[in-house]
């Protein structure tokens, strides 16, 4: 094999004058990748939540609501959604909304943006994770609460989505990695994320093999502190007596 091994690159300061090294671009984009994906996190948990709640009241329209939300994002492709919350939703805002955000410093339109896409398009994920654990519990919980003089809202709020947040602990843990995954295709519009720097680095010193095979490490790590993180909450949660309690 012909190809020239060369670790020391990362040590190596950029080519572009920057006050920085090769290793400096890849934490770099280490950072953006975790913080991008902790904030869509948030945003899926929350739309998510509030969506997947919908798709289970008795109200039929309030239910269609969250069919078709579920619909439209889980149907798109991921990397047409980016280039639609990026390029397309700005000039669809109002002029004085649109102008201002297309005349924020472009780091900022690359955060927003991806933030906004990857945590509405995992955010139907997170709904249907909602809306089947809320399925699966007994009918008579949602009876119970209304018997017991409790509104709609505080029945769920009460009763039915502490149980069910716990019972979806699995299932979220497979979408919270599949945001930090998902991540990597906000590069298309620009943000310069993990595997975006780690494309950058071949771009300019043309080591391949060392820049991606230190991007896996990092994602690997980042897997493996998620799948940790999340087996603590579900020791923590687990119920008696349902899936997975003792």
């Amino acid at each position: 094999m012909s190809y020239h091994w060369n670790w020391g690159v990362f040590l190596s300061p950029v080519s572009t004058g920057e006050p920085t090294t090769y290793l400096g671009w890849l934490i770099s984009g280490f950072w953006v990748t975790v913080t991008v994906s902790l904030a869509s996190w948030v945003v899926a948990l929350i739309v998510g939540s509030l969506f997947g709640i919908l798709r289970t009241v008795p109200n039929r329209k309030l239910a269609a609501i969250g069919t078709v939300y579920v619909a439209i994002f889980r149907n798109i492709p991921l990397l047409v959604q980016f280039f639609i919350w990026y390029l397309v939703i700005p000039e669809l805002l109002p002029p004085s909304i649109g102008n201002w955000f297309k005349q924020l410093p472009p780091n900022v339109q690359f955060y927003t943006s991806s933030i906004v896409c990857l945590g509405l398009f995992t955010g139907a994920r997170v709904c249907e994770q909602v809306r089947s654990g809320i399925a699966t519990l007994p009918r008579g919980q949602r009876a119970a609460g209304l018997a017991m003089g409790f509104t709609e809202w505080q029945t769920y709020r009460y009763i039915l989505m502490p149980v069910a947040y716990r019972m979806i602990v699995p299932p979220l843990t497979s979408e919270f990695l599949n945001v930090f995954k998902n991540s990597a295709v906000a590069s298309t519009i620009g943000l310069l994320e993990l595997s975006a720097q780690a494309r950058q680095l071949v771009d300019y010193t043309a080591q391949s093999y060392e820049s991606f095979i230190a991007v896996t490490l990092a994602y690997m790590l980042i897997n493996l502190i998620v799948m940790q993180l999340m087996r603590w909450v579900e020791a923590k949660t687990r119920l008696p007596g349902y899936i997975g309690g003792k």
